[in-house]
């Protein structure tokens, strides 16, 4: 991971001029790391200002935060506007995700060996979610990969019933299994016409979950 030193640095040497404002998305556990380390950056850079926030999510639920954030400066809000759209909407990012192998989640500490052993005999697949306290939970158990999968489209349907804001993109991370997130990003386009992100999992996260995750994020009502 790059250091947000390296960053400021870069920035103010590649002709955009000062480095002055920023929204650092962070996730909770590494907050007051990059609080602390910011306030440094700030004091080598008087006249920058970087704004802290944690968004209570990872992966591309963070990203899905970016994306928004992006979209507004390009519209001319402020620092001061988009982090308070961040503050006030990250709350909104949903997260739904349904794992291959239960094994995994196992080595992970997230299910014992007894659900691991048994969940993979009967074929149960996990969905699961980043709660509002950014900690990650289960959701409910189905029975096979492609009932796993029209869930969490229907759970998408769930969450964004009568949501006020706007939902005009989804975010979809998968663990090499490219040809299940097309099949999703498509029903999601049918059923809800709206774009759809797809990127490949990383290896830090993938490590977890193990291979043929398919991790949906979108904009809806609360977690």
């Amino acid at each position: 991971d790059r250091k947000i030193e390296d960053i400021a640095n870069e920035y103010n040497g590649k002709g955009y001029g000062e480095f002055k404002k920023a929204v650092a998305n962070v996730v909770i556990s590494e907050l007051e790391k990059l609080q602390n380390k910011v306030n440094e950056i700030m004091e080598e850079y008087p006249d920058c200002k970087i704004t802290v926030i944690d968004t209570l999510a990872a992966s591309m639920g963070e990203g899905l935060l970016v994306y928004k954030a992006v979209n507004l400066k390009k519209d001319g809000k402020s620092l001061e506007e988009v982090a308070t759209y961040i503050e006030e909407n990250k709350a909104n990012v949903i997260s739904r995700f349904t794992v291959d192998d239960l094994h995994h989640l196992h080595r992970g500490g997230r299910v014992s060996k007894t659900t691991a052993i048994v969940g993979s005999l009967i074929n149960v697949k996990p969905i699961l979610h980043v709660d509002e306290e950014g900690l990650l939970k289960s959701l409910e158990n189905t029975r096979g990969r492609k009932k796993s999968l029209s869930r969490i489209l229907d759970m998408m349907e769930e969450a964004t019933r009568d949501y006020a804001g706007t939902n005009d993109i989804a975010f979809l991370s998968h663990g090499d299994c490219e040809e299940d997130a097309k099949y999703i990003a498509s029903e999601i386009e049918k059923r809800f016409g709206i774009k759809t992100m797809i990127n490949i999992l990383g290896q830090t996260i993938g490590t977890h979950t193990g291979p043929n995750l398919i991790a949906l994020f979108f904009m809806g009502n609360k977690r």
